[in-house]
């Protein structure tokens, strides 16, 4: 397999004009020798307002499906990951410089480790960011701890699943996303933590930009209803990984 690793990023309509600075960004990530990436764009439907969008760039690959929500769009993109690696980058994020290599770091030199995350800063309308308070201890994330943190902290985990760095067979394991109308990154966080011990980096790596047309700013991400359905059956997964006892690696230190 290639030492690449492989950007993973599900845009629609109105997160497409967001790709130019996504780009900008994956640009200016330096990587060591011998290693470099490639990013993989799918689209959540088949339009003709994403492509226009697209950097042409040899690094980038597009694609376009059947729409059925960045879960389904980033699995389906999937297909074509031929690295070691995968970074998930929402079409409107970026990533500070550094934020690459800190990732392969983590993994590359710790082979019990299954994926990496690092802190978050909002990004705002103007151009500012925000930082949170509440960031774990830097270093390993051990199996099980997102998932409690998470149950006794009102459905929010420590780190942020938008920061993900994962190796490509455990999330192909796995099954990619959860099938959910949102909340899926959160459902492979949990997943992943229930199979594999994780890093955290304490260094910024995801500029989260706050817009009004995001997914998670919409009326229906915050129905009662529907969110303790998609928290229970998240939480429901997370526990039954966790009672079969597979985990990664399958030999060696766990």
């Amino acid at each position: 397999m290639r030492r690449r690793i492989i950007i993973v990023t599900a845009v629609h309509p109105p997160s497409a004009p967001f790709l130019a600075d996504a780009y900008k960004s994956l640009c200016n990530q330096g990587l060591p020798d011998g290693w470099e990436w490639h990013w993989l764009i799918q689209e959540d439907g088949r339009t003709d307002e994403v492509a226009p969008h697209v950097p042409d760039d040899e690094r980038i690959t597009f694609r376009q499906g059947r729409p059925g929500g960045p879960g389904v769009a980033r699995t389906m993109a999937l297909a074509r990951a031929d690295g070691e690696y995968i970074k998930i980058l929402d079409a409107d994020d970026q990533l500070p410089a550094g934020a690459l290599a800190r990732d392969l770091a983590a993994l590359e030199g710790d082979s019990s480790i299954g994926w990496a995350t690092s802190r978050v800063l909002d990004l705002l309308p103007d151009g500012t960011t925000v930082g949170f308070d509440g960031d774990p201890e830097a270093g390993a994330i051990e199996r099980g701890a997102v998932l409690e943190f998470w149950k006794a902290n009102g459905f929010r985990a420590q780190v942020h699943p938008a920061t993900l760095f994962v190796r490509r067979g455990l999330l192909l394991a796995l099954g990619g996303w959860m099938a959910l109308p949102a909340s899926e990154d959160t459902g492979l966080l949990l997943a992943l933590n229930a199979t594999s011990r994780g890093w955290f980096s304490p260094e910024v790596g995801l500029l989260y930009r706050k817009w009004p047309g995001q997914a998670t700013s919409q009326a229906a991400h915050t129905d009662a209803g529907e969110r303790d359905a998609r928290m229970a059956i998240i939480e429901a997964r997370a526990r039954e990984l966790g009672y079969l006892g597979w985990g990664y690696p399958t030999t060696g230190t766990s």
